[in-house]
């Protein structure tokens, strides 16, 4: 019999729906509470995905075979290192080209 290849945006939408659960668990378990605003990022990204298969419409904020944006990428970090107890990472400003 032959196989079928995996669907690469099944796989995309299921690893993005796990890190938001591992996200929210993890949080949960470490008593840590999420801002109204993270927790709402959450329940809309999980929806998003759900819904359409991917968090985001607009092709130039991530990958076609991507679930999230990488924004949402970033932001979900973000709020998984905030469960872990993690410090926030720094903030970098825009790149600026050398003065020469």
């Amino acid at each position: 019999m032959k196989r079928k290849p995996p669907d690469r945006k099944a796989q995309a939408k299921r690893a993005a729906l796990n890190a938001l659960k591992r996200a929210r668990r993890q949080a949960d378990r470490a008593g840590v509470e999420l801002s109204n605003w993270e927790g709402e990022f959450l329940g809309s990204v999980e929806d998003r995905l759900k819904t359409y298969g991917r968090a985001f419409g607009d092709p130039e904020k991530g990958g076609s075979g991507e679930a999230l944006s990488l924004r949402q990428h970033v932001k979900l970090k973000e709020i998984s290192a905030k469960a872990k107890g993690e410090p926030p990472a720094p903030r970098r400003g825009p790149r600026r080209s050398p003065k020469g």
